[in-house]
């Protein structure tokens, strides 16, 4: 029993055959679009000549066999099945427990957990030629276990890859302003360019994040110096301008005491009244104020 070969392509199509295997996502682009083969299509006559000495294995060796063929695949896993080489009919299978042959199949499980990891550290230069050591954490989980099986030998190093590869393609058009004050903004860009480019391994990135952004030493001197300088200029014009507005008050109080001799006396009294107060050796000698007068005159 044999039927001639046949593709079905995965994709958000509708596919009138009887049991494909079809995965669908929202925004799939036909031209990352992957080729599944059914077992539908035949495994010719030396295929079903070892299925059906599986299936005689499997009774002789009864119960003992179900120690190879019966498998639990747990609620966060599934299993893809391989009968041959080729991928079963249903796809991914799981969770929960089901039969597979000795010798024939041979299974490949799936964990469908969010998976986290560090990018290392990447030495980048940036639009302003300043080089910065950058290091990132990801989270992706896997959304489709076929054809993160088929298309891709390992998704999560491929992804981590990627995500190095990605991150310093993208802070690389970034000033170290830039990077500094907008990680937010780059984390999205990243998890978009990452999402897109493991989309055909069946890899879904949900979220980036920058960890650290370390400068050399010198660059972080010079920062040190620039906001030191900035904050004394800031702090000589708070002073001066404190200066303005005390020669102003001063000048009014000098203008006010100017029209009473009188004012001028308290005043006198008062200051010698504050040095009094202090426990302190100095000594006063009082002048009384009409001697200035008379050395006005």
């Amino acid at each position: 029993m044999s039927t001639k070969p046949r593709e079905n392509m995965i994709g958000s199509s509708s596919l009138s055959d009887a049991n494909p295997v079809q995965v669908v996502r929202t925004g799939y682009s036909t031209n990352n679009q992957n080729d599944i083969r059914n077992t539908e299509e035949g495994i010719g006559a030396c295929g079903w000549i070892l299925v059906i000495l599986s299936y005689i294995l499997v009774i002789l060796t009864f119960p003992f066999s179900l120690c190879v063929t019966i498998k639990v695949i747990q609620e966060y896993e599934r299993a893809v099945i391989m009968r041959l080489g080729r991928i079963g009919s249903d796809g991914a299978k799981g969770p929960g427990l089901f039969f597979i042959l000795p010798c024939v199949d041979s299974i490949v499980k799936i964990d469908l957990r969010t998976v986290t990891f560090d990018v290392p550290p990447q030495e980048i230069l940036t639009r302003d030629s300043v080089t910065v050591s950058v290091d990132a954490v990801v989270y992706f989980r896997i959304y489709n276990p076929t054809i993160s099986v088929i298309n891709v030998e390992n998704s999560p190093i491929a992804t981590q890859l990627l995500a190095a590869t990605t991150l310093r393609n993208i802070l690389g058009t970034k000033t170290l302003q830039e990077i500094l004050s907008d990680r937010e903004n780059i984390s999205h860009t990243m998890q978009a360019h990452l999402d897109e480019g493991t989309e055909p391994w069946g890899v879904k990135v949900e979220r980036v994040e920058i960890k650290d952004v370390r400068l050399p030493v010198s660059m972080q001197r010079s920062m040190a110096a620039e906001a030191e300088a900035t904050r004394e200029a800031r702090a000589n014009v708070i002073a001066a301008e404190g200066e303005q507005k005390a020669s102003r008050s001063l000048k009014e109080a000098a203008d006010i005491i100017s029209q009473s001799p009188i004012a001028l006396q308290l005043r006198y009294l008062q200051t010698l009244t504050t040095i009094s107060a202090e426990k302190n050796s100095t000594i006063v000698f009082p002048i009384p104020i009409e001697l200035l007068s008379l050395v006005k005159k």
